[in-house]
């Protein structure tokens, strides 16, 4: 067996043996498996199947994953990228129903395979400036980090100042607020294992917490389920949570946008869908700010795991670029039929390489326990509770502003400036589209009014005027009707 693996994955060759393969799997798994009740809470949040979220994010990140293992042979693992989901959740018009910002994203997807395949994702990602990469990635971070604040009540609308603290006598805000502190904290812990899988510590601590309060509350008769349901962000114990069953069912729900699910959605209604999708100036800009977020979320990430695990060679540059773009252009192009959120590569991933992960074998090992999972919600359900996911929001969305923030060099005042702009917009309006797109014109416009012209390259135009040209449709478009 040890001689199919070496001829597989080139274990010997590559420095590594069995056993750091394994554990390194194992242990990547152990770092990134919070994003699987993660993700099934935030899509759910617009009306998708909890369940069946969940078991799809397990099997499309197993799958993209094995792709990444058997044909890049990389240890890095794949799953629905946080960025993304937040952004089809809460960032796309409440005038879509989930049907219609999971065809968007599948459009996006498609896109961006195809802009995979070709020069164009090259020459994109090389004509922005990296300031202003940065500055995107940032305001993404403070928006995911801005919808954990808001999910877990720790701030809460406010009639005098728009935003306020929220309610510290709330348990599950409590809770919370407890899971950040402690995530934070133990991000700065000397023990680079220990702080490596902060966020999975700080959740599992949070829920067991979690759920020793709400059944406390419960057989006390302060909590009461109203019509089989309890209105609680606490964890829910497994046996009394009617959403929560072993196996798959709740798939048929979201795969193919429910096409097999109880609601019986028709070609009619898809027919209707992808009409009201066309017909809205505001799709053409959700759809282009999914492939530009997915351009940068994705590349960004596949640079911060690539020294650890030998995708960047010694002169900076990508071994194997195709093979490795192609595990990760493949997860935006079957992610949304499949009833999940664009899966990308995990940083998490760098946990497996420190501990001596160093092939493909890695992303294998986590991908069959990905296959396993998909099956078990029951066990992860509690992880789904309000209280407990939001600081992973929280605590993913300071990492990436933190590491990207930092990186946009502010001793240029232009890119210094545009990266407050994207960041306040962002936050302030509720969307990073609208971040991306004013801050971007922002830049254009600084520029050219600093003589700076010549350092703008014609994509960073184009782009900039498609922006300007939909916020300008979709303002519009009341006045057309």
């Amino acid at each position: 067996m040890s001689q199919v693996f070496e001829r597989l994955f080139k274990i010997k060759e590559r420095g590594s043996n069995l056993r750091n393969e394994i554990i390194g799997g194992l242990v990547i798994f152990v770092a990134m498996c919070y994003i699987l009740p993660v993700n099934s809470q935030i899509l759910s949040d617009m009306g998708m199947d909890k369940s069946g979220v969940f078991a799809m994010t397990a099997l499309v990140g197993a799958v993209v994953t094995l792709i990444m293992g058997l044909v890049a042979n990389y240890p890095v693992v794949l799953s629905a990228g946080m960025g993304l989901n937040a952004f089809i959740a809460y960032s796309i018009s409440s005038d879509y129903n989930w049907q219609q910002r999971m065809l968007l994203l599948t459009i996006a997807g498609i896109l961006f395979f195809l802009f995979s395949l070709t020069p164009v994702r090259k020459i994109i990602i090389e004509a922005i400036p990296k300031g202003l990469k940065d500055a995107i990635s940032a305001g993404l971070g403070a928006f995911i980090c801005f919808v954990g604040l808001k999910n877990s009540g720790i701030i809460s609308a406010n009639a005098s100042t728009y935003v306020g603290l929220g309610n510290l006598a709330d348990p599950g805000v409590l809770i919370a607020i407890l899971c950040v502190f402690l995530c934070f904290g133990l991000m700065f812990v000397k023990n680079k294992m220990i702080a490596s899988l902060a966020i999975p510590i700080s959740i599992g601590v949070c829920a067991i917490v979690g759920l020793i309060t709400f059944l406390s509350l419960y057989h006390s008769g302060n909590l009461v389920a109203e019509n089989g349901a309890f209105n609680t962000s606490l964890p829910i114990a497994p046996w009394l949570d009617n959403n929560a069953s072993f196996g798959m069912d709740g798939i048929k729900n979201v795969v193919f946008f429910g096409v097999f699910g109880n609601e019986g959605y028709s070609i009619n209604r898809f027919g209707d869908d992808l009409a009201f999708i066309f017909s809205q100036p505001e799709s053409y800009v959700a759809i282009f700010s999914l492939m530009f977020v997915n351009l940068f979320d994705t590349t960004a990430t596949l640079l911060a795991v690539g020294n650890a695990t030998n995708i960047i060679d010694e002169n900076g540059k990508m071994r194997d670029p195709q093979k490795v773009i192609l595990a990760d252009a493949t997860g935006a192009l079957i992610c949304a039929p499949l009833g999940t959120s664009t899966v990308t590569s995990f940083a998490e991933s760098n946990v497996g390489a420190e501990l001596g992960a160093k092939t493909g074998l890695a992303a294998v090992v986590a991908a069959l326990l990905f296959v396993l999972s998909s099956f078990i919600y029951p066990v992860f359900s509690i992880f789904t509770a309000g209280s407990v996911t939001a600081p992973a929001l929280i605590c993913v969305g300071a990492l990436i502003f933190v590491n990207n923030f930092k990186q946009i060099g502010f001793d240029d005042r232009i890119m210094a400036f545009t990266g407050f702009i994207v960041v306040v917009f962002s936050l302030l309006t509720y969307s990073v589209a609208n971040g991306i797109g004013i801050g971007l014109i922002a830049y254009i416009i600084m520029m050219l009014i600093g003589r700076r012209h010549r350092e703008i390259h014609l994509s960073i135009y184009i782009i900039g005027c498609l922006f300007v040209v939909s916020f300008a449709l979709t303002a519009l478009m009341p006045y057309l009707r």
